[in-house]
């Protein structure tokens, strides 16, 4: 059982996601092919099973009007599994942080007080929520030299989109009961 509480992750979210365009999310894990619980979780159509906080910059944007999953297109599971490569805890936990600005770049944390090691902490505090049995799952493809990795000194920067925006990068977290979404936005 993970031994993080609301209020050490609520802080770690808020803290870093602070700058960031970003949907940061948690819902219910109610199917076996957890990619059935994803789309429900981009309209907002669930609410996080601990009541712990969620993250929404485009709650009050006139465009989601009549299209809850904005700036998510809609899409069914079937466009949204192929698109989400797995990756391991290290990747995941440098994808959190890379997530903070848009670009996906560790570059990011030059714009926080915090040391790297600081940063590092809140990340792992947010991994913890989901228990050491999680897989990661992300639309980014820095692809590093080992399967599953990611390698974030790529100047480059791939996705495979899932919203309406130039630039949309995220991670997926899924556990035996819960499903995370952790993305962020940019229009440049």
């Amino acid at each position: 059982m993970p031994s993080v509480n609301q209020t050490s992750w609520d802080a770690a979210v808020r803290h870093l996601y602070r700058d960031a365009y970003a949907y940061i999310a948690t819902g219910p894990r109610r199917h076996e092919d957890w990619t059935r619980d994803v789309p429900p979780l981009m309209s907002r159509g669930v609410p996080d099973p601990r009541g712990w906080v969620r993250i929404d910059d485009a709650e009050r944007d006139s465009e989601r009007v009549g299209n809850p999953a904005w700036p998510f297109a809609p899409h069914p599971p079937e466009y949204v599994a192929p698109r989400l490569k797995e990756i391991d805890r290290s990747s995941a936990e440098n994808l959190l942080l890379a997530l903070t600005e848009s670009g996906c770049t560790l570059s990011n944390l030059r714009y926080f007080d915090e040391s790297p090691a600081e940063l590092r902490a809140m990340a792992r505090t947010i991994l913890e929520r989901y228990g050491n049995g999680a897989s990661y799952h992300t639309n980014v493809s820095k692809r590093g030299s080992a399967p599953g990795t990611l390698d974030f000194s790529l100047e480059s920067l791939g996705y495979s989109p899932l919203s309406i925006f130039t630039e949309d990068c995220g991670l997926v977290i899924v556990s035996a009961t819960e499903v995370g979404l952790f993305w962020s936005f940019s229009d440049w």
